[in-house]
């Protein structure tokens, strides 16, 4: 390699590996932000909040690879243009294409690194922030008692305590209401002191100097309106409560491996052809069911010589009915047709349903290749965008990284809306983006191997004079 590819190489690599772990500390960040009020007031350990964190990160490179590669190459071939080593480079004999071959090699790279990591890594990434995910979203708040307010988070039970002691277990003024009982009379316990222990699945009061109140029906198994009062004064009681419903339980990942997210492109294709099958099945079935409706009578057919002319209705069909039978005939016909359409418009979303999960396993198919075309498709603006704007640094080259960007993901983002609502094919929807935007890359790459201005600002405005002069002219000649 010559000393020139391996100066371009190390220019490159810097700056990309610190945009893309700023890009990805960025998202990682907008990922707390969305799910704060899954994560907050649960009691989760620290390495679930990271582990959460590390698999959401998988699904944010389709986002930070392509965004750090456009950066990089701005930033690294402008830098060349503003310290004027890309004019030795050129002046030495080495073209621009030359100077970007062994950066475009390790974007290929790169490239073919994104496709093997969306067909392997990500779908067992996904798998495992999808189950993950799933248990904290069910998982109850952490059970905490404060002083002062009422905790309902037991099921059946309402605890108060007045205050707490600087230990966190000992408790003052406890008051319990016990709703568990079948008669839909409270039970209630109040105690002037107390302690507080507990484990993974059970939480035990050991409660002091209280009184334990229980209201009953009387004994008489008639009707009797008055009530009975029991109350019962302890030293020392136990109360024990479950609070296994509070602990986090992972759910069996099998149970989300079929979704689309979270399958390769063999796992994609089987998917597909068994959704195709089952429309194919829905639309014969329906077909099927439908047809009994319609009644022909053609039991003869193939049974006789008889030939009769077929015979020819004027007017309307109803004049060939007795007039006796019309309104018979008419609302058998009605029902007929309420029950064709309450039989047809539940299957018509069933049938909308199917087609729109086989467009999105296609969708899901083409964001294999997408990433990998993408990472080459921003590489060819940045790299001559950089030398043409010749500006480094994180100024100028971060504000134009970011306009294409966002410019490639608004496309790529309505397109893939549209291509799921059915307005545009997968294929079309996913690739749109690419399309659009790669005679941009081969206008600017023409711009950087010329060594033309972008938009040379002399040139259109000594192209507008020329228009009117000869419009001028030309006016002049007619007077004449």
């Amino acid at each position: 390699m010559k000393k020139i590819h391996l100066l371009l190489v190390k220019a490159f690599i810097r700056p990309f590996f610190v945009t893309f772990f700023i890009v990805m500390f960025i998202l990682l960040m907008l990922f707390l932000f969305k799910y704060v009020d899954d994560l907050i007031g649960k009691g989760f350990e620290w390495y679930v909040i990271l582990e959460l964190m590390y698999y959401a990160s998988a699904a944010n490179v389709s986002m930070a690879l392509p965004l750090s590669i456009l950066l990089s190459s701005i930033m690294t071939f402008g830098t060349l243009g503003e310290n004027y080593e890309l004019v030795a480079i050129k002046s030495a004999g080495v073209s621009l294409q030359k100077a970007m071959m062994p950066l475009l090699v390790l974007i290929i790279f790169l490239a073919i690194s994104s496709f093997l990591f969306s067909e392997y890594m990500l779908p067992k990434a996904n798998l495992k922030f999808g189950s993950l995910l799933w248990d904290i979203r069910n998982k109850k708040l952490s059970f905490l008692i404060k002083e002062g307010v009422f905790n309902n988070s037991i099921p059946g039970y309402s605890i108060r305590v007045d205050k707490k002691g600087s230990d966190g277990i000992s408790l003052h003024n406890v008051m319990i209401y016990d709703h568990t009982s079948n008669n839909g009379i409270a039970k209630i316990i109040i105690a002037k002191s107390g302690k507080m222990s507990k484990n993974d699945d059970y939480l035990l009061l050991t409660l002091h100097d209280g009184v334990r109140y229980e209201e009953s029906n009387g004994k008489s198994s008639s009707y009797n309106p008055r009530q009975e009062l029991t109350r019962m004064r302890f030293k020392e009681t136990d109360q024990k409560f479950d609070i296994s419903s509070f602990k986090m339980n992972r759910t069996d990942e099998e149970g989300f491996r079929g979704n689309t997210q979270m399958l390769n492109l063999k796992g994609l294709t089987k998917k597909k052809d068994s959704l195709t099958r089952e429309l194919d099945s829905v639309n014969k079935f329906a077909a099927l069911n439908l047809s009994s409706y319609y009644k022909q009578n053609n039991y003869t057919k193939g049974y006789t010589k008889v030939k009769i002319k077929a015979k020819k209705i004027e007017g309307t069909v109803l004049n060939t009915i007795p007039k006796a039978q019309r309104l018979t005939v008419l609302q058998n016909a009605l029902d007929q047709a309420n029950s064709i359409l309450q039989t047809t418009s539940g299957r018509l979303q069933d049938h909308a349903d199917r087609v729109r999960n086989i467009i999105k396993v296609e969708i899901e198919f083409q964001k294999k290749f997408t990433l990998a075309a993408s990472c080459l498709l921003l590489f060819f603006i940045g790299a001559p965008l950089g030398a043409i704007i010749r500006k480094g640094g994180l100024g100028l080259p971060v504000v134009m990284a970011i306009v294409f960007f966002l410019f490639y993901h608004i496309i790529a983002t309505v397109s893939e809306k549209s291509a799921t609502q059915g307005s545009l094919t997968p294929f079309f929807g996913m690739w749109l983006a690419f399309i659009i935007l790669s005679p941009l890359g081969a206008f600017l790459t023409y711009k950087a191997t010329v060594d033309s201005a972008l938009f040379d600002v002399n040139y259109f405005k000594q192209l507008i004079i020329n228009f009117f002069k000869k419009n001028k002219s030309k006016v002049s000649a007619e007077k004449v």
